[in-house]
């Protein structure tokens, strides 16, 4: 068992073996392989790779950006040079998967288009305009964020940290841009879970 956990890629490998079968164990309910499994598939999707977007930007604003100014400056290149490279390629991939698989969702679900509207299109019942808007706000906020992650935190961070070529004065504005992009979906990120898990909870 030690030698299992020691290795990261083949203790992830026997975690998605053992999901795997979980998920084949549910495709033999009742409602076998239908729009529902498919649909459940696609939400446990969505919720990995949320969990490992949000944990990192989490990780980076609780703690890599709030604890860098103390770290002695000999070290910080094991952090610029290494760890950051790698979290964000993480980071940013899974800001994408989880932006997809949410999509995924809601167009399996059938409700794409009345929550990218705010229910203001496709919706027949009008008590539910509000249960669209606000999974929408969720959606929209969701997608901004991940633009973000594309759009300012990742062209900026590689100039930060030198994986492009760059002045040092350019390398202090780009850090200062990610920072501020990283802090901006880490607002984000706080109203975005509520309509994502309080829309699931109360609207089903």
């Amino acid at each position: 068992m030690a030698g299992l956990l020691s290795n990261f890629r083949n203790t992830f490998i026997v975690g998605l073996i053992l999901a795997v079968v979980m998920i084949w164990a549910y495709s033999q309910g009742p409602q076998g392989t239908g729009e529902a499994f498919l649909v459940a598939v696609f939400r446990w999707m969505h919720v990995f790779f949320g969990i490992l977007w949000i944990g990192l930007l989490y990780y980076f604003n609780f703690v890599q950006i709030r604890v860098m100014p103390a770290v002695p400056a000999e070290l910080k290149p094991a952090v610029s040079k290494y760890i950051a490279p790698e979290a964000l390629f993480w980071f940013r991939w899974a800001a994408l998967a989880t932006v997809v698989m949410g999509l995924a969702i809601a167009g399996s679900r059938h409700y794409l288009v009345q929550t990218l509207s705010f229910g203001l299109a496709g919706v027949s019942d009008p008590s539910s305009h509000k249960q669209f808007a606000l999974l929408g706000l969720g959606m929209w906020l969701g997608i901004i964020m991940m633009l973000n992650v594309w759009g300012i935190i990742w062209p900026n961070q590689k100039r930060a940290l030198g994986l492009v070529e760059a002045d040092a004065d350019t390398k202090a504005k780009a850090a200062k841009i990610a920072m501020m992009g990283s802090r901006t979906n880490l607002m984000l990120s706080l109203p975005m879970l509520v309509a994502m898990t309080m829309s699931q909870t109360i609207f089903g």
